[in-house]
């Protein structure tokens, strides 16, 4: 629309540009700035609760990520074995989009490049434009984990008996609270505040002792949730009869990281001329 006006809004079309550049000096503060930030709060919870909230802490920390490696190699290391694709191989396929998780601390960063990998994998494009979209707001896997677990350590470190059917609805109330955990890095920290106010608010207060570590536990989470989203877009697209399992084997079996591969493929095949055996190269020599 600014364009269309011309040199009337020339005024406004600056003043956007401006604002952008003030915005983007605020991002650059706060990334400056979230370290000594994390330091802060890791020296709060120290300096409240005493030295010895470190060595729980990383029993934290530990048991959420040998729960997820659990949960990725036993639960859907299953679900992928009944669609007969090995998850060990999968998780070396998008091994690009899992770097760029821990980096960020977001699936959301990840999510047009892991739609890219999983067309390239045999995933119809329909499915998949449908099937990871949506789970990154239903198919929270690492989200759910972080906030039952968070809740029972918040619960034992402020002597707050939670009974077995505590326990179930803190889990109920954590798969509806955890759909609104995405899109901005750390927003499962606010939902667990949710979860924690709806079911025991007297656990709130508690939730300081977390914030030290929240950093470490949001790139487990976002890794699980990226990686249950991909296992998710392949078992849907084979159920619905959109899965081309010869591409998706080569691709598994190769190691495609960036589909390139199968660019330089298609090209050759193109090159070559099906009636003499020789490349278009060879021709445009002739």
């Amino acid at each position: 629309a600014l364009m269309k006006q011309g040199d009337r809004a020339r005024s406004v079309h600056l003043l956007v540009e401006e604002a952008s550049h003030v915005m983007f000096g605020i991002i650059a503060i706060v990334m400056k700035a979230a370290p000594i930030g994390a330091f802060g709060a890791m020296a709060v919870t120290v300096g409240r609760y005493g030295i010895g909230t470190l060595g729980n802490l990383i029993g934290l920390v530990a048991t959420f990520y040998l729960t997820a490696v659990a949960f990725v190699i036993l639960v859907l290391g299953v679900v992928a074995a009944i669609a007969r694709f090995n998850i060990f191989r999968f998780l070396f396929y998008i091994r690009g989009e899992l770097l760029l998780v821990v980096a960020t601390s977001s699936s959301e960063s990840a999510l047009p490049s892991l739609m890219t990998k999983l067309e390239q994998l045999g995933c119809a494009k329909a499915v998949v434009g449908l099937v990871v979209p949506l789970g990154y707001s239903f198919n929270l896997d690492g989200t759910n984990i972080y906030m039952t677990l968070s809740t029972l350590f918040v619960s034992q470190a402020m002597g707050v008996h939670l009974s077995f059917a505590e326990q179930m609805q803190v889990m109920a109330v954590a798969m509806l609270t955890s759909k609104g955990a995405t899109g901005v890095t750390g927003a499962g920290f606010i939902t667990l505040a949710a979860t924690l106010g709806s079911v025991r608010p007297e656990l709130l207060p508690g939730m300081a002792v977390l914030l030290g570590v929240d950093k470490f536990m949001a790139e487990c989470r976002s890794l699980t949730n990226i990686v249950g989203n991909g296992v998710a877009a392949v078992v849907v697209s084979l159920l619905e009869g959109e899965l081309d399992r010869e591409m998706m084997n080569r691709a598994l079996n190769e190691g495609l990281g960036t589909g390139q591969d199968l660019q330089s493929e298609s090209s050759d095949d193109l090159g070559a001329d099906p009636e003499s055996g020789s490349t278009l190269e060879h021709t445009s020599t002739a």
